[in-house]
């Protein structure tokens, strides 16, 4: 890798970086069978889809029991991290809960309440993977927005993790189904003989699971189409630049596709930066994987003629994580707006988000932090507004409404008003 700056980026590059695709299109044909084929069949082509695509044949679809076995037998010293995480992640997420109002506007008493969706499915990754961790960002909001019945569908194996079991159900939740996939939003969408079906899929996933969520949309509601992870480093001339590199190297390590970038005005951090990733990627477990991601279009290490020039690059890209390692940070983030969470300082490691500072990791990615933010309690909350008038405020308003209604002819809107002071 090789320091880039971006002064000199073209507009092949600039497009690579702020335009990035989750490669959702490219299956979005392949699917849509799928999704068909469950939608009519059922239990029938769930199990199909799970010899073809995961290469089991799988007993019971329903492994609720096996999770809480998972539980019951899970080793204390991952219960307890399990444990700690979710309680870290549970007591951020009740700070989000909004409580009911309502307030007089002079006779006009106006408010809103807010109700939990019935029924959610949070698609689990993993299979024969671990991944606790997005089961406890999944489930734990949704119970804590106090939705009645949470479905969680996870990947099928041969054996199933016994970690993402174990955190399944220690979050709270009330069906585990062993479906993975496009397959398994096309039943928790549109049910099955075994699957009930749900109001609302959420949940991180691959590119056929993110195409799914955009196919069935309009028929359940999803929470947002998010692709392969990304990080972006801001930094200046005091950061550590193995910290920097550390960083990118934990976001590579998850997906060939990940996007990781470092953006800085100093020189001699941005070449130390790179130094570092050099050294440490043939030590990683995962350095084919991380290579990969390195070297993806919408990654680099950029040097900016100043930290304005890298501010703006920074919320152009609009990261899903943004980590700011810098000597003022806070004021660097009041100028930020676009980014799906953020770190601050040199001992604020995105990991510490992914798995148990108690923010949640489910985040908009591919620029869509400009639109949007991450899953959180109100993901799960369906709101209404509540009114009661009086004579007095109704008659104060007559004519306003009166007016209005009869410029949009509709007349029967006036006469409402006018017939309760005949």
């Amino acid at each position: 890798m090789e320091v880039r700056e971006i002064e000199g980026l073209g507009p092949a590059e600039r497009a690579a970086l702020f335009d990035r695709d989750a490669g959702v299109e490219s299956v979005r044909e392949d699917v849509r069978g799928i999704v068909d084929r469950v939608r009519d069949e059922g239990d029938v082509a769930v199990r199909e889809f799970c010899r073809e695509f995961d290469g089991v044949e799988v007993g019971n679809l329903d492994v609720t029991d096996a999770a809480a076995a998972a539980h019951e037998d899970a080793d204390p010293e991952l219960l307890a991290a399990i444990r700690d995480a979710a309680d870290n992640v549970r007591e951020f997420h009740e700070r989000q809960r909004p409580d009911d109002w309502r307030e007089d506007f002079g006779g006009r008493e106006l408010g809103r309440r807010f109700r939990p969706l019935d029924s959610v499915g949070v698609y689990v990754p993993g299979g024969a993977a671990a991944y606790p961790s997005s089961a406890l960002m999944g489930i734990v909001p949704a119970t804590v927005a106090g939705v009645d019945h949470v479905v969680v569908t996870t990947p099928p194996a041969e054996e199933l993790n016994p970690a993402t079991l174990a955190a399944i159900h220690e979050a709270g939740a009330d069906a585990v189904y062993s479906i993975g996939g496009a397959q398994a939003v096309a039943a928790v969408a549109y049910g099955t003989e075994t699957v009930t079906p749900v109001q609302k899929v959420v949940g991180p996933g691959n590119r056929w699971v993110t195409a799914a969520k955009a196919e069935v949309r309009g028929d359940v509601d999803i929470d947002f189409l998010a692709g392969p992870s990304e990080v972006l480093v801001l930094a200046d001339e005091t950061a550590e630049p193995g910290y920097v590199a550390a960083d990118l190297l934990a976001q590579a390590e998850h997906d060939d596709h990940a996007s990781v970038v470092a953006v800085t005005d100093d020189p001699a951090l941005a070449t130390a930066v790179v130094e570092e990733l050099d050294a440490r990627l043939p030590e990683m477990a995962r350095r084919e994987t991380a290579a990969a991601a390195l070297e993806n279009d919408a990654s680099g290490v950029f040097l900016a003629r100043s930290m304005s020039e890298a501010v703006l690059f920074a919320e152009e890209y609009a990261a899903e994580h943004l980590s700011i390692q810098a000597a003022d940070d806070e004021a660097l983030l009041d100028r930020i707006d676009s980014a799906g969470s953020v770190f601050l300082g040199p001992y604020t490691p995105v990991a510490a988000g992914d798995y148990a500072s108690g923010t949640n990791h489910v985040l908009p990615t591919g620029g869509e932090a400009k639109r949007f933010g991450g899953l959180s309690v109100e993901t799960f909350l369906r709101s209404t507004t509540v009114q009661r008038l009086d004579r007095d405020a109704l008659d104060s308003l007559s004519g306003t409404i009166t007016t209005l209604a009869e410029a949009e002819g509709l007349y029967g809107h006036a006469d409402s008003v006018r017939r309760r002071f005949e």
